[in-house]
């Protein structure tokens, strides 16, 4: 899966340094979580760095992405969790 821009959208579960985890979506995947881990990402997560990369999904539209990103915000932690055990990550970002 290619983890940058080229007409996609992911959706993204981040795991922040305290244990929690953050939902967004981007076109670029690994400028996003450098953006994270450099304090230029959500205020959410600027005080929670280190983060890494838990969960991936590719989406077809930002519209669709800005649905999907809604839909697991509003997924409960456990349900967050279950994305994250089946979702492998991209050896690339994961010493992130």
């Amino acid at each position: 899966m290619t983890m940058t821009k080229g007409g996609s959208y992911f959706v993204y579960l981040l795991r922040c340094a305290d244990g929690t985890l953050y939902a967004g979506y981007t076109n670029d995947v690994e400028r996003r979580l450098e953006m994270h881990n450099s304090g230029r990402g959500a205020k959410y997560t600027r005080g929670r760095t280190p983060v890494a990369l838990a969960y991936l999904e590719r989406v077809r539209t930002k519209g669709s992405a800005l649905r999907r990103e809604a839909e697991v915000k509003a997924l409960r932690r456990k349900e967050k969790l279950t994305l994250c055990e089946r979702y492998h990550v991209h050896p690339k970002l994961s010493s992130r």
